[in-house]
């Protein structure tokens, strides 16, 4: 990643806007051992309190790189009860980066945000099949699967 995703121009400033970034060695006790850091590259998104939201090991390039920290910061948002501000950042994700690996799971968590913000089904179904149609090979079809039925 030192070479190659990095040094990019829009991963230095995504990560200078929305980040207070940390560069740990793998072996470096005891962080290692309490995030549980076994390979490199452990990209690990942490909220103010250190509880961590999202994570990922290995290469990524720069676009799914953004997109990985555009769910990451969602997540933290999601679970910190900012429902508002993570639908903001995983239309974001949705938006610049609709084919990235993480895509699918941000309409899933779309679809939760939208459910949990006006407890009203309809957003679980309509995420359900904007995966089928979108993204018919991914996982989170079948984890929203049940929501067809709403």
């Amino acid at each position: 990643m030192d070479a190659v995703t990095y040094p990019d121009t829009k991963v230095i400033e995504f990560i200078n806007q929305h980040f207070i970034p940390l560069r740990v060695p793998a072996d470096a006790k005891p962080l290692s051992d309490d995030f549980t850091v076994k390979w490199t590259p452990t990209l690990i998104t942490l909220d103010p309190d250190g509880k961590t939201h999202h994570r990922t090991v290995g290469f990524l390039p720069p676009e799914e790189l953004i997109a990985s920290l555009y769910l990451g910061i969602a997540k933290a948002c999601f679970d910190t009860e900012q429902i508002d501000k993570a639908l903001v950042y995983l239309d974001n994700l949705l938006t610049e980066y609709p084919k990235s690996d993480f895509a699918p799971e941000a309409v899933y968590l779309q679809g939760v945000c939208g459910y949990k913000s006006t407890h009203n089904a309809k957003p679980l179904k309509d995420a359900y099949e904007k995966l089928k149609g979108q993204y018919p090979s991914s996982e989170w079809v079948r984890r929203a699967y049940p929501y067809r039925l709403l």
